[in-house]
């Protein structure tokens, strides 16, 4: 198969260079001079450093170059640039099926990637990659299993089965509300559990943070029309259990940071990747509320993010809740 992965961080990269081994594939940036580089080290020095690129992977900045002999893209941006891409694509090659990896809530509308996608792109045959996976692991061709989800479950079916490898499971699911939720706000529980690391508060208080922020997560899918059972799968429970436990998740790197008492302006900066739970943890608050979903652990993320509460002062807001039924 012909594929063009959309976006050239850490983790389009690292699915370019796990499809590759049995696919022709195509990355794309929009930065100009971030191709020449790539095409000059034949590895992405700045975003994935060590893994050389094989020949079977084409690196451009022409979108249009990109896409034309595809026949399956894969949009790797970060969540702002979802829209974006799903618009480009509508427009280069309407017919073209793709995939979006991006996680998270978009800033402003509060809107899940299906729904960014439908707004721009509303035949398009697409669905969502998730899971738990760190994208140097999957580079390094470390095992991995991941679901790929579609409103459509023969596409689902079809495309899982085409990209499923030794390395890289792929499981079909049809409930994509459920997956992209799980993807979601595990970002905001891994902040939370990253300050609790941080603080020293131990293992117990990680594993009733990390239960509760699941109980939160499926509140919350659920009532936007998620199954229950998909939250106990590879893209909820899995990804939470990464996200929030793994030294290599952003977010609970960020969370640790919080909890050193950084400013958030200088933990983004030096990251030098995005950590998409700072923007859905406001979203996901947001769109709760509406809903009448109650989300004190996002809540609390949120007053931590704006400055309003302190790590340790957010530990003894959870901890004095009044006690209730589990």
């Amino acid at each position: 198969m012909k594929i063009a992965v959309l976006g050239a961080g850490a983790w389009g990269t690292a699915l370019a260079l796990s499809f590759a081994h049995r696919h022709t594939v195509s990355l794309w940036s929009w930065r100009a001079k971030h191709v020449a580089a790539m095409n000059a080290a034949r590895e992405n020095v700045r975003y994935l450093p060590g893994f050389p690129f094989p020949e079977t992977i084409a690196v451009s900045a022409d979108f249009a170059a990109t896409v034309a002999a595809a026949e399956l893209a894969l949009i790797a941006t970060p969540m702002a640039g979802l829209r974006d891409a799903a618009a480009r694509l509508a427009s280069a090659r309407p017919e073209l099926p793709f995939l979006w990896v991006c996680k998270g809530l978009e800033a402003g509308s509060g809107l899940l990637p299906h729904q960014v996608v439908a707004a721009v792109h509303a035949q398009a045959r697409c669905g969502a990659l998730s899971g738990p996976s760190f994208a140097a692991e999957v580079a390094r061709s470390l095992p991995t299993a991941v679901t790929l989800a579609s409103k459509d479950s023969g596409f689902a079916e079809r495309t899982a089965l085409a990209l499923n490898s030794s390395r890289l499971r792929v499981y079909a699911n049809d409930d994509l509300i459920g997956v992209e939720v799980g993807g979601a706000v595990k970002n905001v529980i891994a902040i939370a559990t990253g300050i609790c690391d941080g603080l020293g508060l131990g293992l117990n208080a990680r594993a009733a943070l990390m239960t509760r922020g699941l109980a939160e997560i499926t509140r919350f899918g659920v009532a936007l029309g998620a199954r229950a059972e998909t939250f106990m799968g590879l893209s909820g429970l899995g990804d939470l259990i990464l996200t929030c436990t793994g030294d290599l998740s952003r977010n609970r790197q960020l969370g640790l940071a919080l909890a050193s008492g950084q400013p958030l302006e200088r933990i983004q900066r030096e990251l030098g990747h995005v950590a998409e739970g700072v923007h859905t943890a406001h979203e996901v608050a947001r769109r709760a509320a509406a809903i009448g979903v109650e989300m004190p652990i996002t809540a609390t993320v949120c007053d931590v993010l704006d400055g309003r509460l302190s790590p340790a002062d957010a530990v003894e807001r959870l901890m004095n809740r009044d006690p209730k039924h589990e």
